[in-house]
């Protein structure tokens, strides 16, 4: 912080408009002629016809307003092909602006985006022009107009001031906040490559030849429990944010309720493979005491040679399956019958639990918010964000 505070200590900010810093690919009619931005064209595909291009290898990047990326050949895209050290702002969006602004540095064919490029990196870096304008996402994002895909307001973004403090300060600015950015996306490298091989790994643990164990239909192997008679209105109405019993509904709806706040006959205390039996089709873990809506049921086991873990990393992976036979009914959903007669393999109880062992590790790697990859990413990308914040700041002229 120390750094940091003599980094930014007296800095001579000077504060200029965007419209006067900033080349864009076309002239804006909602701008005053007076205020229009310098102009270089870049040739602008239509969205449907980007990915069309896209090669497995190739040096073009295919710049879209979405977050699916591609790349492509100079042959394929010669009709095309730009040029340049950019900021792209879509034209059209569905989403957050933080989501899909972006910066890119190279040979490039776009769709359906407003490009801006600095009109001198020797008084301003595109990089920094960049970071600042994810710092200035939320105020942007008002700018989109119009109803379905909406369109941003040009005259409100090229008003907006950007401070540029002297080039040394930038480029140091954007040093440090590149390094973040670039933990980030190693990590996030690192995520992928490790759900890659749980995937991996958990189909060999759980492939077994007939010959190798014996095969047991759930109905006979687990005690399956009902819910409790609930309506979605109902579960948020005794909702209590900190209480100790969880219910579940469909998809990711749930409540968290007092003890007395339902029967006591409908609160199951045991480890159990909740069965989400409507819409989205899964299975869900769960070893706290709960409940469920009474259209759903659960899974547990009072059998000392089956290892209820094990049955849901099992079932886990054959969930298209069941997607599948959901699909046949006019509102996805499965019956009883369904899990109650799906054969499951039964190894030792050892091997069970040697197997629960290993997928547990992978799991808290790939999946915990609180303790693994994705916890390590999302308190980097905080940490980045509190120093775009802090580097970005400076005081306003009166």
């Amino acid at each position: 912080m120390s750094e940091l505070d003599k980094l930014l200590e007296g800095v001579d900010v000077v504060w200029k408009s965007i419209w006067e810093v900033t080349t864009w690919d076309k002239k804006f009619n909602a701008v005053d002629n007076y205020k229009q931005p310098k102009v270089i064209k870049y040739p602008n595909l239509l969205a449907s016809k980007l990915f069309k291009l896209e090669q497995k290898n190739g040096d073009v990047f295919l710049l879209a307003t979405g977050e699916r990326e591609g790349w492509t050949n100079e042959e394929l895209a010669s009709e095309y092909l730009s040029n340049g050290e950019i900021i792209a702002i879509p034209w059209g969006k569905s989403r957050p602006l933080k989501d899909v602004i972006k910066y890119y540095k190279g040979k490039f064919v776009t769709a359906d985006n407003r490009i801006a490029t600095s009109n001198d990196t020797d008084i301003l870096l595109n990089k920094f022009l960049y970071y600042w304008m994810l710092g200035q996402c939320s105020v942007i994002d008002r700018f989109y107009r119009g109803s379905g895909i909406k369109h941003p307001s040009m005259a409100s973004v090229l008003e907006m001031r950007i401070p540029i403090p002297p080039l040394k300060i930038q480029k140091e600015i954007v040093r440090i906040l590149d390094t973040f950015t670039e933990l980030t996306t190693e990590l996030t490298t690192e995520l992928t490559a490790r759900k890659k091989q749980y995937s991996y790994y958990r189909e060999q643990l759980l492939t077994f030849e007939d010959s190798e164990v014996e095969w047991k239909i759930l109905k006979d192997i687990l005690v399956r429990t009902k819910g409790t008679k609930i309506t979605a209105s109902k579960m948020k109405e005794i909702h209590k944010d900190g209480s100790p019993l969880k219910i579940f509904a469909g998809g990711k709806t749930v409540a968290f309720v007092d003890f007395d706040d339902i029967p006591s006959k409908d609160i199951n205390r045991e480890p159990s493979i909740i069965v989400k039996s409507r819409g989205v089709i899964e299975f869900e873990y769960y070893d706290k005491p709960f409940s469920h809506k009474n259209e759903m049921w659960s899974y547990h086991s009072d059998n000392e040679n089956i290892n209820i873990k094990f049955v849901y990393y099992f079932l886990k992976i054959h969930e298209p399956y069941f997607r599948n036979v959901a699909s046949r009914m006019q509102m996805p959903q499965i019956s009883t019958p369904v899990t109650d007669k799906f054969s499951i393999p039964i190894p030792p109880i050892e091997e069970q639990e040697r197997i629960v062992t290993i997928l547990d590790k992978f799991d808290i790697l790939t999946t915990s918010i609180s303790e693994g990859l994705p916890k390590e990413i999302e308190l980097r990308k905080k940490q980045y964000e509190y120093y775009r914040e802090m580097l970005l700041t400076f005081p306003k002229p009166e």
